[in-house]
């Protein structure tokens, strides 16, 4: 099996009917599903973890709408290959051809100047691309681009979804239904696979290759060993690009500075965007630090902001700086906390009103019906502090917000409990 096709790829999707997941985009009555079969689909831009579907999806809808179809990577293309795929497209233009769909992989490591080169194309129409990112488009593809694609966002594949293509995998491919293989147990592979459908079909393989006879008995400890015997060095482009970033993330988070430079080395000698994992630094100093240290946030945006005016290779010395004091820094998540509960409080009571007595009052009518009227002007009472409240009634004395066990937000819980007294418990 060695020099075949990998397993990932012989399963690949071609229709919608045998592809998996994303559901909330390609199935029956779905906004983009309608966008397909009626012929006509913007520019568009496909964000979501590796893994979960979208180079299979751009080929479907080329395929459906029986479009030409070009695919370049990001990562090893330049500005020439842009401009020599639309300069085919302009020349089928002449023979009645309809405009081909251009698929740009990683298209958030293209430069300015690189994306600057697809807008003409993508205005007139002349291609549609359709391009792949796993970072937050908003960072990294221009605001030009940016708006004349949709954006629709890829999910990971739930554990259903993974049993299902594990099946398919066994009954359906030509070389794996030819032996004798028995699953007892799915936990390591659903758990290694991330959500991801090619590292899941990659790790399937891997462990049916390493039997050496039939019949092959697949246990969650075969899957631990085998994989583990099989590690790879750190690759940018691979499955160990989001394994390492969690490794370094979570090696802060538990506030050990040697294991942090550790990961970080890995991925600088990985050749890793230094600015990828200065945004990651950057929201875990909000996420994991927050108001434990406010300064970490402070040091973070600097740090990525240094990064952008100097780059590498002098920018280590700043990523370096920066995961050792967030390493050795306090820690707290309450505010990260505190938003998810609140989030989770308004999907269960939907929209309630806002008191009458915190509602704007710009005009007289509204000044008439109510708009306003009670409300304390806080800074026009002893300590800038006068007890109302600013919840609606249905949730009134509800606590989303806990302060952390730390010096500073110890203060914050003092703060708070002498000027609501019992009301939040703090």
């Amino acid at each position: 099996m060695q020099n075949l096709t990998p397993l990932a790829e012989r399963l690949r999707p071609t229709t919608f009917d045998n592809y998996i997941g994303q559901q909330h985009l390609v199935g029956e009555g779905s906004t983009l599903r309608k966008f397909i079969e009626k012929g006509v689909i913007p520019s568009m831009i496909f964000w979501g973890p590796p893994g979960v579907g979208k180079t299979t999806l751009a080929n479907i809808v080329a395929t459906y709408l029986n479009r030409p179809f070009y695919t370049l990577s990001a990562i090893n293309s330049g500005v020439k290959d842009v401009r020599d795929v639309i300069d085919k497209a302009k020349s089928q233009q002449f023979f009645g051809t309809n405009n081909p769909v251009l698929f740009i992989d990683e298209i958030h490591r293209f430069s300015k100047s690189q994306q600057d080169s697809l807008l003409g194309a993508v205005e007139k129409g002349i291609i549609t691309l359709i391009g792949a990112t796993t970072e937050n488009p908003s960072f990294e593809v221009i605001s030009a681009l940016l708006s004349r694609c949709q954006t629709y966002i890829l999910k990971e594949l739930g554990k259903d979804d993974l049993m299902k293509l594990i099946d398919i995998a066994l009954k359906e491919d030509e070389e794996l239904k030819k032996k004798d293989i028995t699953i007892e147990e799915y936990e390591s592979l659903l758990q290694l696979s991330g959500g991801d459908a090619r590292k899941l079909l990659n790790t399937l393989e891997i462990v049916v290759n390493s039997f050496e006879k039939e019949p092959i008995v697949i246990t969650n400890d075969i899957v631990v060993n085998t994989i583990q015997q099989n590690m790879v060095r750190y690759d940018k482009t691979g499955d160990q690009h989001y394994d390492i970033i969690s490794a370094f993330i979570k090696s802060i988070r538990g506030s050990d500075p040697n294991a942090a430079v550790y990961w970080l080395a890995r991925m600088l000698e990985g050749g890793e965007d230094p600015k990828f994992i200065a945004r990651r630094l950057l929201i875990l100093a909000s996420e994991d630090i927050g108001n434990a240290n406010p300064t970490a946030l402070v040091i973070a945006n600097n740090c990525f902001q240094a990064i952008a005016v100097i780059g590498m290779p002098e920018g280590r010395i700043i990523l370096s700086q920066t995961a050792v004091y967030l390493a050795t820094s306090p820690k707290s998540n309450a505010s990260y906390q505190a938003i998810n509960q609140a989030q989770d409080a308004v999907r269960k009571t939907g929209n309630l009103s806002v008191p009458l007595h915190i509602r704007n009052a710009p005009t007289k009518l509204m000044k008439e019906i109510g708009y306003g009227d009670g409300y304390k002007y806080s800074h026009s009472y002893a300590g800038n502090f006068e007890d109302q409240e600013y919840l609606p009634d249905e949730i009134k004395g509800m606590k989303f917000y806990e302060p952390g066990r730390n010096a500073k937000e110890e203060s914050f819980r003092k703060f708070l409990k002498d000027k609501w007294n019992d009301k939040y418990n703090y």
